[in-house]
């Protein structure tokens, strides 16, 4: 090695800006749950554009403690044959009014900082992109997001005196 080789810059991650990321992924979260129906564990909210449908996203609670919840949010049908359908396990802090992707598709974990390159190829910033895809999925939810036909408050046949 050189006196010219350069050592790659570790990453430092930036926690104002991840704090930032998880307290706006809490408000679009519980802006989106207010389209569920009652106080069920389980949450299912159609997307349309228009009249063209585009598909189903589910968030269920895993689990609830005194300050926290767990999430899973999947999307269980989409329009499209190309897109993968997102899942994530987001743990949500009520206290810290935050919320945080713990885990996403196969990977139980997300580390806040990875080296690079590794035997994942995971990003340096995973933590930060995947949360970051939360929030992007999250707007895109609340921008085209319905309760299901079948949460409908009457039928076709109800209001037509």
């Amino acid at each position: 090695m050189g006196e010219w080789t350069m050592k790659p810059k570790r990453y430092v991650p930036d926690l104002r800006q991840f704090g930032a990321l998880c307290e706006g992924n809490y408000h679009r979260l519980r802006r989106l749950r207010q389209l569920r129906v009652e106080d069920k564990p389980l949450c299912e909210i159609e997307l349309h554009r228009e009249n063209e449908y585009l598909g189903r996203v589910r968030i269920q609670v895993l689990q609830t403690a005194r300050f926290t919840e767990t999430l899973l949010l999947e999307q269980i049908h989409n329009s499209g044959r190309w897109l993968n359908n997102p899942q994530m396990t987001v743990r949500v802090y009520h206290d810290a009014v935050m919320a945080e992707v713990i885990s996403c598709y196969r990977d139980t974990q997300i580390a806040p900082v990875n080296d690079y390159p590794n035997r994942f190829m995971h990003h340096p910033d995973e933590k930060v992109q995947v949360n970051g895809f939360l929030a992007d999925w999250l707007e895109y939810c609340l921008k085209f997001g319905h309760l299901p036909l079948e949460h409908a408050a009457w039928t076709a046949g109800e209001g037509a005196d």
